[in-house]
């Protein structure tokens, strides 16, 4: 596989006021193999050094055997990397490379895993969760997801599905700025509660906003945790 690929959007969609996915085909690949929770480097013409121009996306959607994947985005104020993604239309071609990353599975899943996620941090658990929901034996998976409000709550038509149809798998949502189901607050309430008794067989992975991953590290840690239990990557 060439280092950068050429990509074509093929299917844009609103997914909130302020986020998008954007489905990429890529060029001369027919089966672009990647691990859940893994990510793509994008090349933007919006500057001339590195730094400038290259952005990281997690893939959001699970390996499939095609040479099609998923990209969740939200448009950042007076971002020029998003500003010139979400000025793009279906057709318009992107160079990429990857994958890249270590946040991943563990090779053998002999844990509880709980993902807490903020914004598009949810991205590459939704790829571990598509991608386990595809295999003979789905772990037990406890998703914490949180935003200020509703209607940026991402993928939660699936989290419902999933949870009617696998029994280890469940989901809470954490609004900060209204009630969803009775329950108003942060990500950190529902984790420190539901997990206050220490158990070396919980995996937890972290992703989303920095001040929400540095906050759940010190937590875990205070709260008896072990390092090695908690794995984390950063958004923004």
């Amino acid at each position: 596989m060439p280092k950068w690929i050429q990509a074509e959007i093929i299917r844009i969609e609103q997914r909130s006021e302020t986020t998008r996915s954007f489905w990429l085909e890529l060029e001369g690949v027919d089966n672009f193999e990647f691990k859940p929770g893994q990510f793509i480097t994008l090349d933007l013409p919006i500057g001339e050094k590195r730094l400038e121009k290259w952005r990281s996306y997690s893939i959001a959607s699970a390996p499939d055997g095609s040479n099609v994947i998923e990209l969740v985005i939200v448009k950042v104020p007076f971002g020029k990397a998003t500003g010139y993604l979400f000025d793009l239309k279906e057709g318009a071609r992107l160079t990429l490379k990857g994958p890249g990353g270590v946040f991943c599975l563990p090779s053998e899943i002999n844990h509880t895993l709980v993902f807490i996620s903020t914004g598009t941090g949810v991205a590459p658990f939704r790829s571990m969760i598509q991608y386990l929901k595809s295999q003979k034996d789905f772990p037990s998976i406890h998703l914490i997801f949180g935003t200020r409000h509703k209607e940026g709550v991402l993928y939660l038509n699936e989290w419902e599905e999933i949870s009617e149809e696998i029994e280890n798998f469940s989901y809470d949502i954490a609004l900060s700025r209204e009630e969803y189901k009775g329950y108003r607050g942060y990500v950190h309430d529902i984790y420190k509660k539901r997990y206050s008794n220490v158990n070396d067989q919980i995996l937890f992975y972290l992703c989303g906003w920095q001040n929400m991953v540095d906050e759940a590290r010190e937590n875990l840690l205070t709260m008896g945790y072990k390092k090695e239990q908690i794995i984390e990557e950063l958004y923004g």
